[in-house]
């Protein structure tokens, strides 16, 4: 059972990332956006991949919401796994 969940964490983790390398493009080509809520959502569900995402493809880096936000999540996440992983 554990190999399956690090199975769907790596594809929603991949996920995350090609939606930050995607809104990245987009930009570039002054297309049609994703917009910046369902990005930090995304984040809600691999802040890891989107702080990757924000410093491969430089994207969202001076905005504070993402700049603070994305690692403040991955911190909030880390914790609460370690409590529930050390908790007796």
């Amino acid at each position: 059972m554990e190999k399956y969940i690090w199975i769907i964490y790596g594809a929603i983790s991949l996920t995350v990332l090609i939606l930050y390398g995607a809104d990245k493009a987009k930009a570039k080509a002054g297309a049609w956006r994703i917009p910046e809520r369902t990005l930090l959502l995304a984040a809600v569900f691999s802040p890891a991949a989107a702080l990757l995402g924000m410093l491969v493809f430089r994207h969202k880096i001076r905005k504070p919401k993402f700049y603070l936000g994305v690692p403040l999540i991955l911190i909030l996440e880390g914790g609460l796994l370690w409590y529930l992983y050390f908790r007796h």
